[in-house]
């Protein structure tokens, strides 16, 4: 993966992440996932994005060179991973929400239960991030280099095959359509509206 594919609007990065691989090294051994499921975050310019009121310590990566992994927790339960994207100081990310496991499912299913079947082991962003192994030690990993997290190119993914809609489970800006996935894959998540989700203006 070349950092000149990320360094552009995570509106515009997010569809062309699909069908990319996301590997993650520990000592237990190497998972790697296909991307199926991604969502965008325009920064300082979007409402539910972290970095709408600015740059914090917790946002920090967002704000930096795109190319690094920025991690997160939600709801204090799980770890979430974003693709960071665009230009350097302006913050812009990419959450990946789900995939497909193509290496090391026998370490995946370790981690995510026995009886999880294969097309949800990675099937939304929690359940992604566990399924590599990614916590809060990986934030602010450079995705393009040798590290314990990488990001690479996969298949090419036909644009037929991409849908767009809304977010999921976000109350503000919930209706913008930076929600990027493959159509009729079952690995991808379900759609599911916030409960404190209200209208709001977009792109």
């Amino acid at each position: 993966m070349n950092v000149a594919l990320l360094a552009h609007p995570a509106e515009e990065v997010a569809p062309r992440l699909l069908g990319s691989v996301l590997s993650c090294k520990t000592s237990e051994g190497t998972v790697s996932i296909a991307i199926t499921e991604t969502e965008a975050y325009s920064g300082t310019a979007d409402p539910a994005s972290h970095a709408y009121r600015g740059r914090t310590p917790r946002n920090a990566v967002m704000f930096g060179r795109a190319g690094h992994l920025y991690v997160y927790r939600s709801h204090g339960l799980h770890w979430c991973a974003n693709v960071v994207t665009g230009t350097d100081g302006a913050a812009s990310a990419v959450l990946v929400r789900a995939g497909r496991v193509i290496e090391g499912e026998d370490l995946a299913r370790s981690r995510r239960g026995e009886r999880v079947e294969t097309s949800r082991l990675a099937r939304g962003p929690g359940n992604f991030c566990r399924a590599l192994g990614i916590t809060a030690e990986h934030n602010g990993a450079d995705l393009l280099a040798c590290a314990p997290v990488v990001l690479s190119e996969g298949e090419s993914v036909p644009a037929a095959l991409i849908k767009v809609g809304p977010r999921v489970g976000v109350s503000r800006a919930h209706d913008w359509l930076h929600r990027f996935y493959l159509a009729g894959d079952p690995t991808v998540s379900a759609y599911r509206l916030s409960p404190r989700a209200r209208p709001s203006a977009g792109a």
